[in-house]
């Protein structure tokens, strides 16, 4: 079995794959303070109450962009899965032409998501990935990773609200139903939830011409939305094709396949130093 780790700011979302299906996945809180063995004894926690032996896992791949975490999740998979981790990095061997100027630049995420998106649905596409930030994707009908937007994420303006304003309350994340509010808390909900939207649909819209131009197609480009927020903007929305929750996930066990044979070689490396090899 493979278990695969995708750490963001706010949350680490782990899965177990048997062969290429993923047969259970679980989130946490990404948390900076926690130690190797804080984080082992809550996911043999979690195996132990799915019925999952530590000892079926095979390989350990992780993606991060939280990089003072990794060195935390590279020693929890030698002591509790005695295999050393894969790590997603520059040079991975992942069917993409990267065109940022930088492309180291380019969190191992998006590049994870393109992958999985690619494969499931191809392209051109748009994958638009509701985290901490609300990052959007182009990808080119020849597996080109062309560059894309990053935006605050709805749960950083909300705080964003709280913090910077001395009357305005932290509110939950949801769907008031209106735009014209009659208290603080509806108002509040409706900005952050419905500008949101607009957001989403001003740069999906404007990056779709970009995109088709690029390409030189009338093909209009998938939209693919993944992460937590995903469900609750294709809701207002008309611009997203596909929600897909899972495609980070699906995206490393994608990646690792391309990648094992080299990989079983690895010592909690990278693989640039996987492809020296």
């Amino acid at each position: 079995m493979l278990l695969a780790f995708d750490v963001g700011n706010t949350n680490i979302v782990l899965g177990v794959f048997e062969g290429k299906k993923l047969i259970q996945n679980w989130r946490l809180e990404t948390d900076m303070g926690k130690s190797a063995d804080e984080y082992g004894m809550i996911i043999n926690q979690l195996f132990s109450y799915e019925g999952i032996s530590s000892k079926d896992v095979s390989d350990v791949i992780i993606s991060t962009v939280v990089p003072s975490v990794l060195f935390t999740l590279q020693h929890l998979s030698v002591k509790y899965f005695n295999r050393r981790a894969i790590v997603v990095g520059a040079g991975v061997k992942t069917g993409l032409v990267i065109k940022y100027d930088n492309p180291k630049q380019v969190g191992a995420d998006r590049v994870v998501n393109a992958v999985a998106a690619l494969e499931k649905y191809g392209g051109p596409l748009i994958l638009v990935d509701f985290g901490t930030a609300t990052t959007f994707c182009a990808i080119s009908d020849k597996s080109e990773y062309l560059g894309g937007t990053i935006a605050p994420g709805v749960k950083i303006s909300s705080d964003a609200l709280f913090e910077k304003t001395s009357k305005l309350p932290k509110v939950e994340l949801y769907e008031p139903g209106h735009v014209i509010c009659k208290n603080t808390i509806e108002s509040m909900q409706s900005g952050l939830v419905y500008g949101h939207m607009g957001v989403c649909d001003y740069i999906i819209n404007k990056m779709k011409k970009e995109l088709m131009e690029y390409c030189d197609t009338d093909k209009e480009p998938k939209v693919v939305a993944t992460g937590g927020l995903a469900t609750m903007m294709d809701s207002g929305v008309d611009c997203i094709d596909y929600v897909d929750k899972m495609l980070t996930l699906e995206g490393l066990q994608i990646i690792y396949e391309k990648n094992r044979s080299k990989a079983k070689a690895a010592d909690c490396m990278t693989f640039r130093e996987v492809e020296r090899r």
